[in-house]
């Protein structure tokens, strides 16, 4: 059985009869302020998913106890 092409977040968005795939340019090409902005909203979303696994985790603790 072919394998299947991976698709990646980026490519949802390109334009399916463009020749070749758009890439993401490297982190360190970017501007300084989107660098920063762009480490922020990381931590907070590993933050965030943190606290939901915590949440889920004292929930079952209560269901158990």
């Amino acid at each position: 059985m072919p394998r299947q092409p991976t698709t990646y977040q980026f490519d949802l968005f390109s334009n399916p009869h463009d020749a070749s795939p758009r890439r993401c340019p490297p982190r360190q090409a970017l501007p300084g302020e989107t660098r920063l902005t762009m480490t922020k909203l990381m931590v907070r979303l590993i933050l965030d998913h943190i606290d939901g696994e915590r949440a889920v985790q004292r929930e079952e603790a209560r269901h158990h106890a």
